[in-house]
């Protein structure tokens, strides 16, 4: 190491805390970086949004529906799906994801009786449709809600 490689520590030389008007020698006196005159140089400038009295746009939008708090997000999964998975293969919703087959799980995975299953498989995921549950067990595997 030298004085060439020396280097301030990161986020050191830049800061939200600058003092402005406080005089013309710290470079942001006088009007402290509000320009001359007119309503933004003023104290109490308008709030964000405020079009000058005019109806401002958010309140001119309609407003539909809402959002429910409790809904979850589950991913639904047709069985062929599954056929990815060798013999006696233990599917959980970190092997479906380290597979690609889904990106995430937010709140579950469900898996549907939709496409046909050819291996049997232990198959851990957080619901079945009773179609999907009878279609593993019928060929010796477990369908398991976890």
């Amino acid at each position: 190491m030298d004085l060439s490689n020396l280097r301030p520590a990161e986020g050191s030389r830049e800061s939200n805390n600058f003092r402005r008007g406080r005089g013309h020698g710290s470079g942001n006196g006088k009007t402290a970086g509000k320009g001359h005159k007119g309503q933004k140089a003023r104290s109490g400038a308008p709030r964000i949004g405020f079009e000058g009295g005019q109806m401002p746009l958010y309140r001119r939008l309609p407003k539909r529906g809402f959002t429910n708090r409790n809904s979850k997000e589950i991913i639904a999964l047709n069985l062929n799906v599954l056929e990815v998975f060798d013999q006696d293969t233990v599917v959980t919703v970190d092997t479906l994801k380290e597979r690609g087959i889904i990106k995430h799980a937010k709140d579950g995975v469900k898996i549907l009786g939709n496409g046909e299953l050819t291996k049997k498989l232990t198959v851990q995921v957080n619901a079945f449709s009773a179609s999907a549950k009878e279609k593993i067990e019928a060929l010796g595997g477990k369908a398991e809600v976890i």
